[in-house]
C-alpha cells in the first residue's frame, strides 16, 4: 500500500537518528507532513540528515529542537507542528537515552536524565500533544488523533545491566494503557510498539560482542531486528487500519517474548 499517511500531520520525537529516523523516513514515504524534534540533527550513525533526505524527496518536513524532557520545548514543538500545519494528528514518542548500569553502579544523575527523556518525556510530549487533538475535530471513525510510543521489551522484563532505562520502558508501557483508557471515548487512539533488539548503526555499548552473542540468543528469528522493522509496525498502528486497536503494547522483537 502507499499514501497510508496521506496529508496526516506526525511529529516524531528522536527522529535525527536510528529508529526515529526510520520511522520519520517511512511517514514521510508513506504520504505523511513529518515534524522532527530532537535535540540535534546530526545523525548519530552518520550519513545525510534525516530533514535533508525528506526535503530531497519532495515532502513537506519542519524540524524543531527540542529537548522533550522540558516542559516548555515539548510545548512549544506541539505549537510549531501546529501553526506550521494547522493541527496534529500523530505523534510518535521515540527520543530515549541510557548509559547503561546495574542499580549499585548507576548514579542519581544518570537514572534522572534517563528517566526525564525517557519517560517524563513521553508523558509531556503526549499531554501537550492530547490537549491539541482534543481541540480538533473528528475524522473518519471519530478518530482525532494518534499515539504511537517506543517502548521495548525491555519494559516487560530485565534490561540487564540498564536499570534507568528498563524502567523508563515499563512506563512507557504503562502510559500508553493509561492514555488509551482515558481518552478513548474523546477519540484518541494509544498505542505502542516494543521493539526487541534492533541495530541501527549505533556502536558503543549496545553492540558489545556479549551483548549481540545474549541478544542471539535470546532471539529465535535468525537475525536481529532493523530499525525499519519498527517503522513498519509504527506505520500500521498510526495508520486508519489500526482504529478498534488501542491501548497495546505491539512486540516487534524476533519471537525474543516467546521464547
Amino acid at each position: 500500500m502507499a499514501d497510508r499517511l496521506l496529508g496526516k500531520v506526525a511529529l516524531v520525537t528522536g527522529a535525527a537518528s536510528g529508529i526515529g529516523r526510520a520511522i520519520a523516513l517511512r511517514f514521510a514515504r508513506e504520504g505523511a507532513i513529518v515534524v522532527i524534534a530532537d535535540i540535534t540533527e546530526t545523525v548519530r550513525e552518520g550519513g545525510e540528515a534525516t530533514r535533508s533526505i525528506i526535503e530531497r524527496e519532495g515532502r513537506p518536513v519542519l524540524y524543531r529542537k527540542t529537548d522533550v524532557s522540558d516542559e516548555a520545548e515539548a510545548g512549544a514543538a506541539v505549537g510549531a507542528a501546529v501553526q506550521r500545519f494547522g493541527r496534529l494528528d500523530i505523534l510518535v514518542n521515540n527520543a530515549i537515552g541510557s548509559r547503561g548500569g546495574r542499580l549499585t553502579e548507576t548514579t542519581l544523575d544518570e537514572w534522572n536524565a534517563t528517566l526525564a527523556v525517557g519517560i517524563t518525556g513521553v508523558f509531556l510530549m503526549s499531554r501537550a500533544a492530547v490537549r491539541q487533538m482534543l481541540t480538533q475535530a473528528a475524522g473518519e471513525e471519530g478518530v482525532r488523533g494518534r499515539i504511537v510510543n517506543i517502548g521495548s521489551q525491555h519494559g516487560m522484563v530485565a534490561a540487564p545491566e540498564d536499570v534507568a532505562y528498563g524502567v523508563a520502558k515499563a512506563g512507557t508501557n504503562y502510559i500508553t494503557r493509561q492514555i488509551a483508557v482515558d481518552y478513548a471515548k474523546d477519540g484518541i487512539v494509544c498505542n505502542a510498539v516494543a521493539p526487541g533488539k534492533i541495530l541501527t548503526g549505533k556502536t558503543g555499548r549496545a553492540v558489545e560482542p556479549r551483548w549481540l552473542d545474549y541478544s542471539h540468543a535470546r532471539t529465535p528469528w535468525p537475525r536481529l531486528g532493523r530499525s525499519e522493522d519498527v517503522a513498519n509496525a509504527a506505520l500500521f498502528l498510526a495508520s486508519d487500519e489500526a482504529t478498534y486497536i488501542t491501548g497495546e503494547v505491539l512486540v516487534v522483537d524476533g519471537g525474543w517474548m516467546a521464547y
